[in-house]
C-alpha cells in the first residue's frame, strides 16, 4: 500500500498500527516506511531518482516534467509552450547526465539541483560530454555561444528558480538516502509506504512527493506483482501525470486507486477541466458526502433516474379528486446531495462478471460506534523513531552534496582537457 497523507500523521498512524496487527500474514518479509520532511527522526530516506528504476531517458523526462509541473501548477494548462517545454528538456538532460555518470552514483534530486546552479561554462562543458543528451542541450549551448542571453535565461531561469525552492538541508537529507525502493508490491519484499505533506508547505513538499508517486506508479503497474492499493488524501495537492491511464490500466494488474477530493471544482482548478472530467468519468466507484453546485448535479445524473410515484390532490367546491401517476425522476436530486448530514453518503459501486451487484447506487448513513473507535485510537502506537538525527548531521549532508557536485565538474573538465577527443567542447 502507498498512502499520501496530506495531514501527516493522521492516516499514517492507522496504517502503521493495522500493519503491526497483520504483518505476519504476508508471505515475504514486509516493512512499513515513512517519508516526512518535518520530523526527520521519524522519516526514512529514499531516492526517487534511483538509477536502477530509470533504465531509459524517457524515465528522466517524465521525472523532470513531474517536478516542474508540481512546482509550477499553472504550467499544467500550458504544456507544449516553448518556455514550458524548454526547462523540462534542460532538467531531463541534467538528470540523465547524472544517471550515466559513474553508473548513477550521484543520481539524486539534490545533486540535480546543485548541478543546475553551476555557471554556464562549466555546466554546458560537462553536459556536452554525454552524447545521449546532445539533442536536448544543443538549443541551450547554441544560445549561449551566440550570446542570445535573454532567450537562454528565459529558457533556464524558470527551472533554476523553481528548483531553488527545494534547496534545503532537510529535503536534501531525505532525498539523498536509500533506506528502501519504491516497488511496494514486490512479492519478496512487500511494503507499506506513507508519505506526509504539510498544509503550510503544500507547494514545496507537494512537488517532491509528486516525484515519489510518479516513480512508484511505474514500478507498481506491472504484471506478476502482489495486489496493491494507492490512496491519495487531498489528491489535487500533488501532480500525477497520466492519472487517468493509471486508473484505467492498473485494474488489470490488481492495483486499486483511491482518490480523495473535496469537490470537482478543486480538481478542475489544479488539473484543468478536461483532465478532471476524464478522471471523474473513468472511475468505477464513487462515494460522496455533502457537495453542492456542479458536483452535486453531475453526481445526481450519474446515479440516474428511477420511476417514482406521484400523488396530486385537487379540491373544489363540489368535489375532491386524487390522481396517482408514475414519473421518471432523479433517484437522489442535487438538492438532497447538497443537504446531506455528516455520515451520510451517496454514490455508485462497480461490479465484475463473477460478482454481479443488482443495486449499484446507494444513499445511506454510516453508523459508527464512536466509543469503540476512540478506545481503539487511544491504544494506537505512535510512529517509531527510525534514527537519531541532529542539525549538524543534516547540515553536513547538505554541504557534502554541494561539494560532490563541485568535484564532479572539476574532475570531468580536467579529464576533458587531457583528452584530445573532448578538448574542443570545453567552453570558457
Amino acid at each position: 500500500m502507498f498512502v499520501y497523507d496530506f495531514k501527516f500523521p493522521d492516516l499514517s498512524v492507522i496504517v502503521y498500527n493495522t500493519w503491526l496487527k497483520n504483518k505476519y500474514k504476508y508471505k515475504g518479509q514486509s516493512e512499513c516506511y515513512f517519508i516526512n520532511f518535518d520530523d526527520l527522526k521519524r522519516s526514512n530516506r529514499c531516492n526517487p531518482l534511483d538509477p536502477l528504476s530509470m533504465p531509459d531517458i524517457t524515465d528522466a523526462a517524465e521525472s523532470a516534467r513531474t517536478i516542474l509541473m508540481g512546482l509550477n501548477r499553472e504550467w499544467i494548462k500550458r504544456q507544449g509552450d516553448f518556455f514550458v517545454e524548454s526547462p523540462i528538456n534542460f532538467l531531463t538532460a541534467i538528470i540523465w547526465y547524472l544517471r550515466k555518470y559513474r553508473n548513477g552514483e550521484f543520481c539524486t534530486l539534490p545533486h540535480v539541483i546543485e548541478v543546475m546552479q553551476l555557471d554556464y561554462d562549466r555546466l554546458f562543458t560537462i553536459l556536452r560530454k554525454e552524447e545521449e543528451i546532445e539533442v536536448l542541450i544543443n538549443p541551450f549551448v547554441n544560445a549561449y555561444v551566440n550570446k542570445v542571453m535573454e532567450q537562454l535565461e528565459g529558457q533556464i531561469a524558470s527551472a533554476k528558480i523553481a528548483l531553488a525552492r527545494l534547496s534545503s538541508p532537510q529535503l536534501y537529507y531525505v532525498l539523498s538516502g536509500s533506506d528502501f525502493t519504491l516497488d511496494i508490491n514486490n512479492p519478496e519484499k512487500p511494503k507499506l509506504v506513507c508519505v506526509g505533506n504539510n498544509p503550510q508547505k503544500i507547494q514545496i513538499y507537494g512537488a517532491v512527493l509528486s516525484l515519489y508517486v510518479n516513480r512508484l506508479v511505474k514500478l507498481v503497474n506491472q504484471k506478476g506483482k502482489l495486489r496493491s492499493s494507492l490512496v491519495f488524501d487531498e489528491f489535487p495537492t500533488i501532480y500525477l501525470s497520466g492519472i487517468d491511464s493509471l486508473i484505467a490500466t492498473a485494474r488489470s494488474n490488481k492495483v486499486a486507486t483511491t482518490l480523495g477530493i473535496q469537490d470537482l471544482s478543486q480538481l478542475r482548478k489544479d488539473y484543468n477541466r478536461e483532465q478532471a472530467d476524464v478522471i471523474m468519468g473513468i472511475v468505477g466507484n464513487i462515494v460522496s458526502g455533502q457537495v453542492t453546485g456542479d458536483t452535486a448535479k453531475q453526481l445526481s445524473d450519474r446515479i440516474g433516474k428511477i420511476m417514482q410515484d406521484r400523488t396530486s390532490l385537487s379540491i373544489n367546491s363540489g368535489d375532491t379528486s386524487i390522481s396517482k401517476s408514475k414519473q421518471l425522476e432523479a433517484a437522489v436530486p442535487p438538492s438532497k446531495i447538497a443537504a446531506l448530514s455528516s455520515g451520510e453518503f451517496v454514490g455508485m459501486v462497480a461490479d465484475d462478471p463473477t460478482n454481479k451487484i443488482e443495486l449499484k447506487a446507494f444513499h445511506c448513513e454510516i453508523m459508527n460506534d464512536h466509543k469503540a473507535l476512540k478506545a481503539e485510537e487511544d491504544g494506537y502506537k505512535p510512529i517509531p523513531i527510525i534514527r537519531q538525527v541532529d542539525a549538524a548531521m543534516v547540515q553536513r549532508n547538505y554541504m557534502q552534496i554541494r561539494q560532490e557536485v563541485v568535484d564532479i565538474a572539476d574532475t570531468e573538465i580536467e579529464c576533458m582537457r587531457n583528452n584530445p577527443k573532448w578538448r574542443h567542447v570545453i567552453l570558457g
